[in-house]
């Protein structure tokens, strides 16, 4: 569990504002967690998250005291981008970074929460296949869906998954859930305010991948 406990969120500012330093912090950490699924094919999605959190940082280290908040890089750049926003710069990489993080959150949810498919309880498909469908799957081509799908069947099995967290450590798995309810509650905090902040903004493109 050292993977998501060493470099936990922070909690969410008044009115819902995400600091962006301690968010770039905090996220800079989570591309190995798609490691730990061992398909090659969630590392898109890993490059994914790593690319769009150093374009985000990018806009965020050229005037760290302007861009104090993630709303505040926004709201910059749509007053400087016009009709091109928001299928520009640092919010079109949040836009699709916060996608990469709710796939994280449902799946960490839903096995804390001991949702398990019957006929495989060990597996952890039933988990990743949630999160897909609700995170990423309408934003998918029918190819990159079907490459996922097949992906989802060869899940590794929960033991191994949590092994995998914790960094090689042998631990129990209710130590490990707990931890993982940890984890979500700052987490999860963040992830839904910036939903809500792209909401607010009608900053949301459903475009596919």
């Amino acid at each position: 569990m050292a993977l998501l406990m060493e470099h936990q969120f922070r909690e969410v500012l008044e009115d819902q504002q995400v600091d962006t330093e301690s968010f770039l912090e905090a996220v800079s950490h989570l591309p190995p967690f798609f490691d730990c699924l061992g398909s090659k094919v969630f590392a898109p999605i890993k490059a994914d998250i790593a690319g769009n959190v150093s374009k985000i940082k990018a806009v965020y280290s050229s005037d760290p005291g302007r861009y104090t908040t993630l709303q505040r890089i926004l709201q910059a750049e749509k007053e400087t981008h016009g009709s091109e926003w928001p299928k520009v710069g640092a919010t079109l990489a949040l836009m699709w970074l916060k996608r990469g993080l709710r796939f994280i959150q449902i799946m960490l949810q839903s096995l804390a929460d001991r949702e398990r498919d019957e006929k495989n309880p060990d597996l952890i498909r039933v988990n990743a296949t949630k999160a897909y469908e609700a995170a990423l799957k309408k934003y998918h081509g029918w190819l990159v869906q079907k490459l996922f799908t097949a992906a989802l069947y060869a899940a590794p099995y929960r033991s191994d998954f949590l092994k995998a967290l914790s960094k090689g450590q042998e631990v129990e798995e209710e130590d490990c859930l707990e931890q993982i309810r940890q984890f979500l509650v700052n987490f999860t905090a963040i992830v839904d305010a910036i939903y809500v902040m792209f909401t607010a903004m009608n900053a949301e493109l459903d475009y596919k991948a």
